[in-house]
Parts: structure tokens; sequence; C-alpha cells
């Protein structure tokens, strides 16, 4: 997927800067890579600058306009991506809500996916949760390693994973607002390796185990609880380490490789000179945050964790480092990938 940054929300609207846009950032690329989606804008809403969302969807309007123009809507569709702070409960999974605040403007987006058929994307990351509260949540439970879980009270839904909780909880907020058949796939996750003092778990081996467990359930090709047969369609943020992005330590070491291309960590994942010549990271927070919920394995507030690294997310990114997400999804790599952990 390739993203337009929220500083372009405004000129995109313009028909001849969408096409423009269009034509340098993804059209001259086909087909020798793979892109699947644009999404413009990211984590726009919870931003709450009444600017940038009302902007937002004029934009992806916009650059799908500029899509179909040029004949590629066939393979390239338009969407944005949110923070799982757009959910005003995410506790327990069956109880997931948006905020009341963002349904206006977020149901006529989901009015857009529909028409278009394009899927709703989540930045998920257990990590916040955990670093929010290491005492209350067991860190086997985010890193998907054996643990005795937790069980929705409403749909007696077993849970041993707190990823699959948070897009079950993604389910049931678009349920809620009569979207139940809208897909939705998981645009950001991942584990940082280095941390500072005050932020628990951010070791390599433990970003290990999360991209690497990660992998081996995806292998599995099977959905969540409460999607059981819904395709698992996850990003791994991110692909390199970024020296130069504000913010705490985490935020500089998501990465699966270091800058000089040699593996942050063992994930029998090797970088070619196709990907170190094709590939970027995300200008995004790699945060996609988490919502304030009432009990369970969950922290109690994300008010004061999520609005340091949000507000990472306005940093502007240069055009040529514009990012391509790399799909970790294994639908060529994964079972080279699972043979080599």
């Amino acid at each position: 997927m390739v993203g337009l940054g929220n500083e372009y929300l405004t000129k995109v609207q313009d028909p001849n800067f969408a096409k423009d846009w269009v034509k340098s950032n993804v059209q001259c690329y086909l087909p020798a890579t793979k892109i699947t989606a644009i999404f413009v804008g990211n984590e726009v809403l919870t931003f709450n600058d009444s600017s940038l969302t009302n902007n937002l969807l004029p934009a992806m309007e916009s650059v799908h306009s500029a899509v179909t123009d040029l004949n590629l809507d066939k393979q390239v569709t338009v969407t944005t991506t949110h923070s799982l702070a757009v959910l005003e409960s995410s506790y327990p999974p069956s109880a997931g809500i948006f905020r009341k605040d963002l349904i206006p403007v977020i149901t006529p987006i989901l009015n857009f996916h529909v028409k278009i058929n394009s899927p709703f994307l989540i930045n998920a990351y257990p990590y916040f949760a955990y670093k929010g509260d290491p005492k209350q949540i067991p860190l086997e439970f985010v890193l998907f390693q054996s643990n005795q879980g937790i069980v929705d009270p409403d749909t007696n839904l077993h849970y041993d994973n707190m990823l699959f909780a948070q897009i079950d909880a993604v389910y049931s907020a678009l349920t809620a607002v009569g979207y139940k058949k809208l897909s939705v796939h998981i645009s950001e996750t991942g584990w940082p390796s280095k941390g500072d003092e005050d932020e628990a778990g951010a070791t390599p081996e433990n970003a290990k185990k999360y991209n690497g467990n990660l992998l081996k359930i995806i292998s599995q090709k099977k959905g969540t609880p409460m999607r059981p047969s819904c395709d698992l369609n996850i990003y791994v943020f991110a692909l390199f380490n970024e020296n130069m992005k504000p913010g705490p330590t985490s935020e500089r070491n998501y990465g699966l490789f270091k800058p000089d291309g040699t593996p942050v960590y063992s994930l029998g994942i090797t970088k070619s000179s196709s990907t170190s010549s094709s590939s970027g990271n995300s200008s995004g927070s790699g945060s996609g945050g988490y919502s304030p919920i009432s009990s369970g394995y969950f922290p109690s507030s994300s008010n004061s964790s999520s609005a340091g690294y949000l507000s990472i997310s306005s940093a502007p990114v240069p055009d040529k480092e514009r990012l391509i997400l790399v799909k970790m999804m294994m639908v060529t790599l994964l079972m080279f990938f699972i043979g080599l952990l």
C-alpha cells in the first residue's frame, strides 16, 4: 500500500493534483510493484483536528476519482487508516463501539468503503496496552504465547491474544453502526526492540516473539473468534528502524532491519536488493493507539499514552520517502519465513 500524508489532504482535492500524485507515486511503479491500495491520511480522526477531519473524505473521493480516470481502480483501491482510539470501548470485544463524537464523520467514510469495496484499516498495537499497564496485562497474552486468556462474557468466545480481541472489537463497532460485512485489515502492528526506561517490554526478545508468533498464527489461515472464516490481512510495522523519527526511543526501533540492512533480530528473513530499493517505512507514528475500556487485561485509560504517540504522526515526510508499507502477509513468502523460524 502507498500512503498519502495528512499534509496533502487539502491539495489532493484538486483533481489535477490528485491525478499527478497518483501518476508519480503509484502508476509509474506498476506493474513491477504490486500496489493494491492507497491510504489517504493516517489516523486523521483521532487528531481531533476539525480541518483534517473535514478534508479526509473529500480527499479520499478525489484520489479514487483519479485512480478511476487512470483506469487503475480494478487493481488499486482507496482507503484510510485509523488509530484504535476511534473506539470508545473495546472490552469485552463484543462491546466495541465507536466514539460517539466520531460517528457523524466516520459513517460517511464507511459508506465510501461500501461503495467502492475497500477495506476498513486499523493500526493495532497490543504493545501500547502492555506498556500502559504491564502489571495488569500478562506478557504472554500480548505476545501470542500460551496463557489462560479471557472469555467475552456476552459471547462466551475465548481470546488467547490481545490482537484478536482488538480486531473483534472493531468488528463489533462496525456492526453496531450497520456495517457488519465491511472487511477489516490491520494496516499496522508490531513491537519495538528498544525503548526508554519507562517503556516496558521493548526488547529484541519480545519483538522477535511478537512478530515471529504473528507469522505462525497467520500461517494457520484462521480468523478471529468472532470472524473465524475471514482471512487475516495484516501489515507489520516496520521494515527498517527510523533513526531520525521523533518521540520516545521505541518509535525509532520498530524495524525488522537496521538501516544498513542487517537484521535487528533473526526472523529468518533476508533483505534482497529489490527490497532495499523499493520498500520504505510509514510516515505515521507506528503506534495505532488503543481505546479506553473498563476492565479485563486492557488498561483503564489511553489518554496519557496515546496523546504522545499520536502527535508524532503529524511529522511531515518528504514525498520521495512517502510510505510504502511492506506487506508481511505471507501470500508468497509466508511458508518460507515459517520454515526458517
